[in-house]
This record gives C-alpha cells, sequence and structure tokens, in this order.
C-alpha cells in the first residue's frame, strides 16, 4: 500500500504547486480582465460615495454585482474615506486596481496606482452655491401637486421601469412631475453613462460660438498629421463616422474597457486606432471617439488649467447645474464618452437647454444650427443616429413605433439613463436608473403616457 500513499502525496504536492503558481500568477500578472472589474468597481464605488453621499456597501452590492457578471461578485473593495481612496481587489487579495477622489473633478481611476500623482492637487476648486428660492430652473423651488395626472403615472411602476432611480417631467418650462427611488432624492447626483456625449457636444458647440471650432475642421490631433486621418473632420467625429476602428463591446476585454479601467491616458487609444474606412462613410458608435472629442476642445486652451474650468464656466454655471461633475481620467482628459454626474433636476435643466435651441435667459450660448444639427440624421446610422452626439429613437424602437412625435430626439445611456426632448409638445422627460438593457424596459412608453396627459399631439 506504499505505492498508494505515494500517489497521494505527489498529488498532493503537484496541487499545492498548482495554486501556489496560480496564487503566484494572480498576484504578479493578473489577467486583464480581473483588473477591468476591480478597476470598474473601484472608480464606480468612489463616485458614488464622494459626489453622491452613499453608502460603500450599498454601491458595490447594487451598482457593481447586482446587474454584471457574475465574477463582480468576488469582489472587495476599501475606502479610506480620509485620504479619498477606493481600492478594489478579486477575493479581497488579488489584481488591485484604484480610484481617488479629487474634490470638484469628482473621482478618477488608477490603473496605474500612482496614487500620490493622482492625489495633485486639483486644476478645478469646489465652490459651494446653494439654490435660491425662485421657481425652477431659475432656483430650487419646484411646486408639484401629489394629485396631478403626471404625479400619478410616475407611481406606475411599469411605466416607471424596474430600479427606476430619478423621473422629471417638464413642460413649457416648469417641472410637473418627478419621482424617485427608494434611497434617492432631488439632492441625488446620478450618472449620466453615454448622455455624457451630448453634453460633451455642447462644450464643443460653446467653443463654436467663440470661433474657437468649426465641424470642417481637420488635423485634429498632433499624432495624425502625417498620415490619412489629417482628413477627419471634427463633423465625422461628432456623428460617429470616423472610419476609425473602435470595439465597443463591454464583455470582455475590448477597446472601449482597456481605455476606461485600464488606461492612465484614455485618449491614447483611440488616437492610434486605424482607419479602417473613409471618413464619412461608415457608422461605428465609439465611446473612445467621445473622449477623442474632449481632447481635441481641450487642446484648443494654452493650458489644461484654463481646459478644465470651461465646462462649468461656459456651460454648467450659466444653466444653473450646481450638481455637475465631470470627471477626468489620470492624464487630466475630460471623459467625455461617459462619466458627468448630476441631479435628475439638473439634468432636466440640460434638456430643456436643447429644447430650447441652445438660448438660456435669451441669450444663445450654442451657434445657431447646432441643436438642429443634433436632430439630423446621418445616412450611415441608417436614420437613428445625428450628426452631433444624440439619437432620433430611443431604446428598442423608433418614434413611430411608439406613438411619439417625429421631431422627439433622445440623449441615452448605458443601464436605462434617458432624456426624451420633444419640440412639438414643449416637453421634456428625464428618467434615470440602473435598469440593464436585457430587461427590455422602454422609456418610450412612458412617454407616450406623459404626452397624453399634457400634451396630445399627433405623430
Amino acid at each position: 500500500m506504499r505505492w498508494i500513499s505515494k500517489v497521494v502525496r505527489g498529488a498532493v504536492i503537484i496541487l499545492l504547486l498548482v495554486i501556489v503558481g496560480a496564487v503566484a500568477w494572480l498576484a504578479l500578472a493578473p489577467p486583464a480582465l480581473l483588473r477591468i472589474g476591480d478597476g470598474y468597481a473601484a472608480k464606480i464605488v468612489c463616485s458614488n460615495v464622494f459626489i453622491a453621499g452613499r453608502d460603500a456597501a450599498t454601491v458595490l452590492a447594487q451598482d457593481v454585482q447586482a446587474p454584471g457578471n457574475p465574477a463582480l461578485k468576488l469582489i472587495r473593495v476599501s475606502v479610506d474615506r480620509e485620504e479619498g481612496i477606493v481600492t478594489a481587489r478579486i477575493l479581497g487579495l488579488f489584481a488591485p486596481n484604484y480610484a481617488v477622489y479629487r474634490g470638484a473633478l469628482g473621482c478618477v481611476s488608477v490603473p496605474d496606482g500612482d496614487i500620490r500623482a493622482a492625489h495633485s492637487p486639483p486644476m478645478l476648486e469646489e465652490t459651494s452655491v446653494a439654490e435660491s428660492d425662485e421657481p425652477w430652473p431659475d432656483g430650487g423651488h419646484v411646486g408639484v401637486d401629489a394629485d396631478d395626472p403626471v404625479s400619478g403615472l410616475l407611481k406606475n411602476k411599469d411605466l416607471a421601469g424596474p430600479a427606476m432611480r430619478a423621473v422629471v417631467v417638464v413642460k413649457d418650462g416648469r417641472i410637473v412631475g418627478e419621482a424617485y427611488g427608494d434611497g434617492f432624492s432631488a439632492e441625488t447626483p446620478l450618472i449620466g453613462w453615454s448622455m455624457t456625449k451630448t453634453v460633451n457636444a455642447a462644450i464643443i458647440g460653446r467653443l463654436m460660438l467663440a470661433g474657437r471650432m468649426s465641424f470642417d475642421d481637420q488635423d485634429l490631433l498632433p499624432q495624425w498629421h502625417n498620415d490619412q486621418r489629417n482628413r477627419i473632420r471634427l463633423s465625422d467625429l461628432l456623428g460617429m463616422e470616423s472610419g476609425l476602428a473602435f470595439n465597443e463591446d463591454y464583455g470582455s476585454v475590448t477597446d472601449v474597457t482597456r481605455m476606461l479601467f485600464l488606461s492612465p491616458d484614455m485618449a491614447s487609444l483611440p488616437a492610434a486606432a486605424k482607419q479602417t474606412s473613409p471618413p464619412g462613410t461608415h457608422f461605428n458608435y465609439s465611446t473612445g471617439t467621445a473622449v477623442l472629442l474632449s481632447r481635441i476642445w481641450m487642446n484648443r486652451f494654452a493650458n489644461k488649467t484654463a481646459a478644465i474650468a470651461f465646462p462649468h464656466d461656459a456651460l454648467f454655471a450659466p444653466l444653473g447645474m450646481t450638481s455637475a461633475v465631470l470627471e477626468t481620467d489620470e492624464d487630466g482628459t475630460f471623459v467625455g464618452g461617459s462619466y458627468l454626474y448630476a441631479t435628475a433636476r439638473d439634468w432636466a435643466r440640460f434638456g430643456q437647454f436643447l429644447l430650447q435651441d441652445g438660448v438660456w435667459h435669451g441669450q444663445r450660448l450654442l451657434p445657431e444650427g447646432f441643436v438642429g444639427a443634433m436632430r439630423t440624421p446621418t445616412p450611415t446610422s441608417n436614420g437613428i443616429y445625428t450628426q452631433v452626439q444624440a439619437w432620433l429613437s430611443g431604446p428598442g424602437g423608433s418614434n413611430r413605433q411608439f406613438g411619439l412625435p417625429e421631431d422627439t430626439f433622445w440623449m441615452t445611456g448605458h443601464d436605462g439613463q434617458t432624456i426624451a426632448i420633444v419640440p412639438s409638445a414643449n416637453v421634456v422627460v428625464v428618467r434615470l436608473g440602473l435598469t440593464p438593457g436585457h430587461q427590455g424596459y422602454r422609456p418610450q412608453l412612458l412617454v407616450k403616457k406623459v404626452l397624453d396627459v399634457l400634451a396630445p399631439v399627433k405623430t
């Protein structure tokens, strides 16, 4: 029987060697997918804790683990509130990734682990502006009658959708209905995900109004000077028609996940992308394109400090979006495709701004025709995407399919973030939540019911 004991001992030794090897591999060279998962967890927890004031354990369980890949349930996070650092590790041990809170700039992913550099003095000072008692949108007073028909609609969970966090309905420039999910309120800043792209485009519109950019601008980045990419126009990027290769699949290690969670300089990845088709001939939705747009408009400033101050000074402050926090990457470039936090009422202010054709208090802040381009389809997208970072259809179907007015246009974002803007009815509907697309929620049903109550119109 000695041979049996030798075999068992040998098997145990082999098993131990495998375990030791696996632990060493995870500790010294963790797979990119694990680091992406930890980077995602660290960033989401950081922003929600320090910007939105939410509980870290709740954010980890609800925002990170509940809707995503089962492997995310293995992630553990630690929050150093004094230093503003969030660390995430698989099983609490492996593939660490980090996020750091930087005041008015929110949280930044720190995939290279250089916490000290990420903690360098912020280039945007925090300001505290109390809302006045003036009626919204000039102030914070919202007089909504609980018995109003719109308020009744918003209590319908089927219309508001699963895991709704905020709904705000605006008619004729006034909030006529709002509702909030458990644990959320009118004061809770919420992420817009890809709705940020439309705001980033409006920042470019502010520079266009000042004569510092134009749709026809070419030779947009230094690394494109000497190749065919110097023919890409700003309008090609705004319409997602640049011809640059970019994989937007979030399910694995792809261009978009590498950019958001493994790259300190996010713009470097799409800036290095190959051109696979001539500009203006192929539609490819790309968060990398939005980050490139941020880098391009920021390059129009003499220094990064001036560029970082511009969104607040040129857009958020004039609109009264006091809660708005637009976050950057570690290199200081705004993540203009994903990372804007704002209260639902501030998101509604931006929607109302577009409804008013880029005019606020009688002052034109966007060039004439700019919002019109946001409502003009690109042929390469089969008419669903517009010339300037917006959509002509909501998730899962056209306006006509749901009986909505043809002039309805949309801002949309990951996990159920939408703003529907209906010029013919003078209505804006903001809907924010944590509602993955596979749940099949359609905000068009909510918008249609709201219009039926407020402003029945012919489609």
